[in-house]
Parts: structure tokens; sequence; C-alpha cells
């Protein structure tokens, strides 16, 4: 345990929107992608709302999973793993209600074990395994989620009353929302945003807007400021000592996590070439005495 100097580093975004069916949760998080990339072949879209994703193709060449139930959190996993072996720089979830509310998802396991209290020991690792597979992502991840509906009878600018629909609470685990950097609410069928919860100071407290292109490229300027790990990858592919590693392991403590495995197989390089030194220097030796004997 140590007290250290507060530094600001390059993150991966971690978004949320959610909205009623018809809110426009999916083009929404294809156009904020497509913001942070500029690229359309960057992004995928993991799709379990019966290929809705598909619908959008006219956007771009983005990459689509089409995942089918069972939706248990070990198949969530493995689509974001094939997302991120295949250097995809932003995956849409769509939608993260499925994994807890759908077919195979862990309300359904929950029951399947008999739906007592203490099952949940069972699902509750299994469900958390999946939420570190999206905090852990080496992407930059953007969740969709339902919203149960409920109706209003509003009066419209013509004085007439017509029937509204409303998104309410979020069909997901509850606590989810506290992971995110930023989560949007569409609230209403002209895909109007809301931020309950906004880490980067951008759309907290401000009034709601139509979220675009331009909505993702204020997210990746936040997101790229600081320290960046290709600086840290950087000093440690340079770096000719153990001991120098370890500084920098301790330097770039925020980022261990993301530089683990560049760290041990830089000291892996490194403890190669002292073997080698060692032996060349024993073979000079070798050579040295026979000759002076």
């Amino acid at each position: 345990m140590q007290i250290q100097k507060a530094e600001r580093y390059q993150v991966k975004l971690r978004l949320g929107i959610s909205g009623a069916s018809g809110f426009g949760k999916t083009h929404s998080a294809l156009l904020l992608a497509y913001g942070m990339t500029q690229d359309w072949t960057k992004i995928a879209v993991i799709d379990t709302e019966n290929k809705s994703a598909s619908l959008y193709s006219h956007l771009g060449d983005y990459n689509v999973i089409n995942l089918q139930q069972p939706y248990s959190p070990e198949r969530y996993i493995e689509a974001i793993q094939l997302c991120e072996n295949s250097e995809i720089e932003v995956v849409i979830i769509d939608s993260i209600t499925h994994e807890w509310n759908g077919k195979g998802g862990c309300l359904q396991l929950h029951e399947q074990l008999g739906g007592r209290f203490q099952d949940w020991a069972k699902i509750t690792p299994r469900h958390n395994a999946f939420i570190e597979a999206i905090l852990d992502s080496k992407c930059h991840i953007i969740t969709t989620a339902r919203r149960k509906i409920d109706y209003s009878l509003d009066i419209g600018k013509s004085g007439r009353t017509k029937v509204v629909k409303h998104g309410t609470k979020e069909i997901t685990r509850e606590g989810f929302e506290y992971e995110l950097t930023v989560n949007f609410e569409l609230i209403n069928d002209q895909h109007l945003a809301k931020a309950s919860k906004d880490r980067t100071g951008l759309f907290m407290d401000h009034p709601e807007f139509v979220i675009t292109k331009e909505t993702g490229e204020k997210l990746i300027a936040w997101c790229n400021q600081g320290i960046s790990i290709e600086q840290a990858l950087s000093e440690i592919a340079k770096c000719t000592t153990v001991d120098g590693l370890r500084h920098l392991y301790k330097k770039y403590h925020v980022l261990q996590k993301e530089l683990h495995e560049a760290i041990v197989k830089r000291k892996e390089v490194i403890e190669n070439l002292n073997n080698q030194i060692i032996t060349e220097h024993q073979i000079v030796k070798t050579l040295d005495n026979g000759i002076n004997n």
C-alpha cells in the first residue's frame, strides 16, 4: 500500500444506452461508435435482437455476431473475446437484457436450479464474470438494455390527448449502471437522450439531445486524454533490465492489467539475452584458459 500522485490515463469507454423498444438504441449506438472510430470496419455488434442490427447495414460495413439462445453469460464472454481477437475497436452488445432475462439467461438458470435464494451462489459468479469481461476488455464497449414500458395520456400541442410510451426500469441486474463511464437513457420515440450517469462531465445536467456521431467524437476525445498505453508499451520495449521493468510496472500502476503480458514477454527477452551473454563469456573464458595452458 502506498500513496501515489493522481495521473490521468487514457481509458476505454464503458457506455450504456437504454430505452423502450422502438426508441432507437441500436441506431444510436452505431452512430456513436462510428463517431469514435471513423471506420465502420472497426465496429462489431453482438446482436441478440433477432438480427435487428443488420437492418442498419446501409450505414456502413460494420461487423455482426448473431448471438442465438441460450443467452448464458459464457456465450456473451465468448463473443466479446472473438471481437477482441479480431482487432475490433468498438463492441456494441445489443442487448445485455438477454443475459439477465432471456432464454438461458441468469434468471432462467436460477429457476432451473430450483429458484431458491442460495442458488444465486452459483449464478452470481457467472454473471460477475460477464461484467468483468466488459470492464476488462481492451475494446471500447457500448451496451444497450431494454426498459420496461409504461404509458401515459399526454396533451399535445394541438390540444388533443394522445397515448405516449415511456421506458421505466432497465431490464438487467440492478447496479450495472454503476460500472459504466456514461449511461444514456432514451426517453421517447423521437430518440431524445439524457445522461443518467456521466463521469466525463460532457452531458450531465444538459438538455435532452439526439445521439449522433458527434457524440462519439466528443467521447473519444475525452478517452484519449492523458498517458496512453502505447507510450507505456514503447518504454517497456526499450527497457534493458529486469529492475527497469519493475520500475515501469509501478510507474504505470493504473495500467498494470493491460501491461502485464508485455512486461512478462520483455522480461523473458532480457533474461534470454543475459543468459546468452553469460554463456558467451564462459566460452571465451574456457578458450582463454586453454590457450594459456
